[in-house]
């Protein structure tokens, strides 16, 4: 294949890759966010317990974390199809990787919810503070470098999953690894391809973690 055309075609599957990645990423704190906030308010511990709640809910992301991202990308093809109307291709490939991001953040919402200061709520408990006031202008702001950092490692996450799509013609950079590193035998495209995905890792990291200083004001 002419150097132009491999050119062209990892331009376009970066693209893809971004897409994907981003979309998903955006939809999965759409979910997750709130299903976070809810399991840190009705935790034992949380400002509103409710066992029955909690419970359920912490079921749920768990079975759904449990499910290897190749094997849910297979069971839930028909609801895939449902909503865009086929099971391939990037736009196709979003609503996998919604499901698989959507319990990932919800656990490091409430994780990063969790590290906050007893006391800092307590004291806004006080002081009168209603729950949606105590979720949004002390939970929330306190653990927004947590919060950061979650939203970097999601998309870490998600953009490796999202090269595991390429096995079902999920499309991007994961799709052009298996056509032609795997079926083809081009070697060459392969490791461009994976040094790609580095390179878009490291990124994405390097972003989080400048943000995440910038909007430290502790330092």
């Amino acid at each position: 294949m002419p150097a132009d055309k491999i050119v062209e075609m990892l331009l376009a599957g970066t693209g893809e890759t971004l897409l994907m990645v981003l979309i998903s990423t955006a939809m999965g704190y759409v979910i997750g966010l709130p299903l976070g906030v809810v399991l840190t308010v009705t935790d034992t511990k949380g400002i509103s317990p409710n066992r029955v709640v909690y419970k359920t809910l912490d079921a749920i992301v768990n079975v759904t974390r449990s499910v290897p991202f190749l094997i849910l990308l297979i069971l839930i093809q028909p609801l895939t199809k449902l909503l865009v109307g086929k099971s391939y291709g990037t736009l196709a490939t979003v609503v996998p990787l919604t499901v698989a991001a959507a319990p990932l953040i919800a656990r490091m919402v409430e994780s990063s919810l969790k590290e906050v200061d007893s006391g800092v709520v307590e004291a806004a408990l006080s002081m009168g503070a209603d729950k949606r006031e105590i979720v949004t202008k002390v939970l929330v702001p306190e653990a927004r470098i947590s919060l950061l950092i979650g939203v970097t490692i999601a998309l870490g996450t998600i953009l490796g999953y999202s090269a595991m799509a390429g096995v079902v013609g999920g499309g991007g950079l994961g799709d052009i690894a298996i056509r032609y590193g795997y079926y083809r035998y081009e070697t060459g495209i392969m490791i461009v391809t994976v040094v790609v995905l580095v390179i878009l890792m490291q990124v994405l990291q390097w972003t989080g973690n400048l943000l995440s200083k910038k909007l430290d004001r502790r330092k």
